[in-house]
């Protein structure tokens, strides 16, 4: 896990008041021209220079021989040499007090070693001359408010990009920029655009930081292949429900092939996507798999109204889409609860006989005969129903939905609960009044899926926040203080035995047990532990116990246990002949909800806790969860109500409630651990940890830790 360097402020690299262009070509077709053309034939007010020692001028502008030469205030130097040029042009921006640049040019980390070293240079230049730096190997970035296209590249040239309250970071220059052009076409503006290429200097992580304090922000877009600074990911999802403001967040590389796929193409790697989930739904990250999902949530969130509660109306003329609509819901985890009865009467009085008032309403086609004043009387009243926390409605189309929209935009606009319209038939079809409502901050969507998947969305923001907000000034305290380990100073994985007793250093509690020489339980003659117990070999060469045959379960006498005892010794030996033999592990069999709970040192993420059934669930139902250490019992709790089968632990179909209590505590400890010894420990795995029943608490069977080097 890397550390980052302060914040930056950005603003002048997004609207500066120079740009100096190094590397300026006179064909504005190449990429030392492309920018130029931009920067002066697209709305920027400020300077623009050319630099290069070839010219006199360019498109009637002087050109420079040097960065030197150029008039202040220059805020960036855009760059596009050849690579082996970019050091030295960065100190020279340093020299000139120039303290941004946009480097252009490729042939850096991206190619191999070779590359690699040249970027170490500029890593260098950039440490030395204290010039903040975007890229290498970036189309650019864009700030369309401000008329400054800062790049190159065919997107950048269209005249159909539009501005709105939106900044996109991608790590991707070519597909983010062509999402923008995507999101424009469909009516959704974005400010702000920047790619990040090989980030040598600044990363998405301070692009997204930065972008979401910008008052013209209202949504952030991040296009991520891999970062290298996980906890910053989460200090900033957490700033992002702090200002109210999501960020839309597209990560890819998350197979094998697709990781493979981002290291060839950005030389980063990427961190287990499990983590990025977690990470995701902690903060205020909405997670987007495509374009259409992008468009949708951001109409939707554009709208400014944010749900109280899961619980939906849908309104719609026509039966079968309301169906449908209602389907999609309950498959999203929204809510659709019954009008209370002083609404269902109050609908009576004005609605067709044949109408249904029950949750989807289906009003039928009767708003033809007075241009649908009915249907926004009905509307009205079903927003104003305690039960309802928002609305799905279908447009009307015809000749009459443009007098319906214009009264409906009046009655909706004061009133606080979102309203998303599934538009019913053709983009063409009364495209004005598209354009009206969504002018009018009214979110339109066109199919009925997307439809839902974009207010879910929203409506899992929105909880997120609300639960940010009530829980924002809490007191984390800690289960327990930090514990002095006595731990081995070479890395590897510690025995059984010696595992637990880290465990119970942090209180964690596990099996009684003792461990003998094989000697030893020959000559006894009587069991140390009341039986049945189970006779395990100790050894820190045989972490995988079972898979060795080195486990004997339910020795319920005592030549059973000194059969057990020679069985385990000669299985260990069979199987590594110079594995380390500490002695057998005598321990009391013991019972429970089987769940693993185990810790890692992730590079990117630091410690990270995970949870789930243990048994045949871990390996059948991948039923986990994930959670950065350290935590206290509350947020424990939380982790524990998101596994699939945490009715199990709630006593499910009359078996007893088990101790969920005990439970969160030792996942608590567990992260503590990990936490006050990061150094240390690489990972702990307790596999598995029985949960008893409610107020019997819980206790560890086995245990391993793996440490590190010091």
């Amino acid at each position: 896990m890397t550390t980052h360097r302060s914040a930056p402020d950005l603003t002048r690299f997004l609207n500066p008041r120079g740009v100096a262009i190094v590397g300026a070509s006179n064909d504005l077709t190449r990429i030392g021209g492309q920018p130029i053309r931009l920067l002066t034939e697209f709305g920027y007010q400020g300077k623009v220079y050319p630099v290069n020692p070839k010219y006199g001028e360019i498109k009637g502008l002087p050109c420079y021989p040097d960065l030197s030469s150029v008039p202040q205030p220059c805020d960036v130097a855009l760059i596009a040499l050849a690579a082996a040029h970019v050091p030295g042009v960065i100190e020279e921006c340093g020299r000139a007090g120039i303290p941004y640049a946009l480097v252009l040019s490729a042939g850096f980390s991206e190619v191999g070693e070779k590359g690699e070293a040249l970027q170490a240079k500029l890593v260098q230049a950039v440490k030395a001359s204290g010039v903040r730096v975007n890229g290498p190997n970036c189309l650019g970035m864009l700030n369309l408010k401000e008329g400054v296209r800062n790049g190159f590249g065919g997107t950048l040239m269209l005249d159909t990009l539009k501005s709105g309250p939106i900044a996109m970071v991608t790590q991707s220059g070519g597909f983010g920029f062509g999402v923008v052009a995507i999101a424009a076409h469909y009516g959704v503006g974005i400010n702000y655009a920047i790619s990040t290429g090989n980030e040598a200097d600044l990363t998405a992580l301070d692009w997204l930081a930065a972008t979401i304090e910008l008052p013209d922000v209202e949504i952030a877009v991040a296009f991520l292949e891999g970062i290298s600074d996980g906890r910053r990911l989460l200090e900033i999802g957490r700033r992002a429900l702090e200002l109210g403001k999501p960020i839309l967040v597209w990560k890819v590389g998350n197979t094998d092939v697709g990781r493979r796929a981002a290291a060839s193409h950005t030389a980063r790697l990427t961190a287990g996507y499990e983590l990025y989930r977690a990470a995701f739904r902690l903060g205020g990250f909405i997670e987007v798999r495509d374009i259409d999902d992008l468009v949708d949530i951001c109409k939707v969130l554009r709208a400014r109204k944010l749900p109280q509660g899961n619980r939906v109306a849908v309104i719609t003329p026509s039966g079968g889409a309301g169906v449908l609509l209602a389907d999609r819901c309950v498959e999203e985890g929204l809510t659709l609860p019954p009008l209370s009865d002083s609404t269902v009467a109050k609908l009576r009085e004005y609605v067709a006989v044949f109408a249904t008032v029950a949750n989807p309403v289906d009003v039928t086609p009767q708003g033809y005969n007075d241009n649908y004043a009915s249907y926004n009387r009905l509307i009205g009243d079903v927003l104003a129903d305690p039960n309802i926390d928002q609305v799905i409605l279908r447009a009307p189309r015809g000749s009459s939905a443009t007098i319906w929209a214009k009264n409906f935009v009046e009655m909706v606009h004061d009133i606080s609960k979102p309203v998303v319209l599934n538009w019913p038939t053709s983009p063409d079809d009364n495209a004005d009044v598209v354009e009206f409502l969504e002018a009018n901050g009214v979110p339109v969507v066109m199919a009925p899926g997307r439809t839902v998947h974009a207010l879910a969305a929203v409506n899992e923001y929105a909880r997120r926040k609300r639960h940010f907000d009530a829980t924002r000034g809490r007191e984390s305290t800690r289960a327990v203080g930090p514990q002095k380990l006595d731990l081995p100073q070479a890395a590897g994985t510690l025995g059984e035995h010696r595992s637990k007793a880290l465990l119970q250093a942090y209180g964690v509690p596990v099996v009684q047990e003792i461990l003998l020489a094989p000697g030893a339980i020959e000559k006894l003659d009587r069991s140390p532990l009341p039986f049945p117990l189970a006779v395990k070999i100790e050894s820190p060469d045989i972490p995988h116990k079972t898979e060795a045959g080195v486990v004997r379960l339910n020795i319920g006498d005592l030549d059973a246990l000194k059969h057990a005892s020679r069985e385990v010794v000669e299985a260990a030996r069979t199987h590594d002949p110079h594995a380390r033999i500490d002695g057998v592990l005598v321990q009391q069999m013991a019972g429970g909800l089987e769940v693993i709970v185990g810790a890692v040192n992730d590079r990117f993420f630091g410690p990270v806790v995970a949870f789930g059934l243990g048994g045949i669930f871990t390996e059948l139902l991948k039923d986990v969860t994930y959670r950065f250490a350290p935590f206290d019992v509350e947020a424990a709790k939380e982790m524990i109500g998101e596994i699939r089968g945490a009715a199990l632990l709630k006593g499910y179909r009359g078996g007893p409630a088990l101790d969920v209590d005990a439970l969160a505590d030792a996942l608590s400890r567990v992260s503590l651990l990990i936490s006050d010894h990061t150094n240390r420990i690489a990972e702990i795995d307790v596999n598995p940890l029985f949960v008893r029943p409610s107020g019997q608490g819980v206790v560890a069977a086995d245990a391993l830790v793996v440490l590190k080097t010091i």
